[in-house]
């Protein structure tokens, strides 16, 4: 079963803006540490029910993060 967001929660919750949003005009994602899921939404965009919320179980962050920063070793 996927892990949903409650509304209340996520109405709550402290988003946080990529570090990195200011190189690219600032078109970036922001992430809210919930209780069992990480919300990824657009900077751009509200969420409101209008725009979608990626929802990860927050057991699967830490993959998730290696798998899409660059690898810092190599170069």
């Amino acid at each position: 079963m996927a892990a949903t967001i409650d509304p209340v929660e996520l109405s709550r919750a402290a988003w946080r803006k990529a570090l990195r949003s200011t190189n690219n005009g600032g078109a970036c994602v922001e992430v809210a540490m919930l209780a069992s899921v990480i919300g990824i939404r657009d900077s751009k965009l509200p969420t409101d029910g209008e725009f979608p919320t990626l929802e990860i179980p927050s057991t699967e962050w830490a993959g998730l993060l290696l798998a899409v920063r660059p690898d810092e070793q190599s170069g």
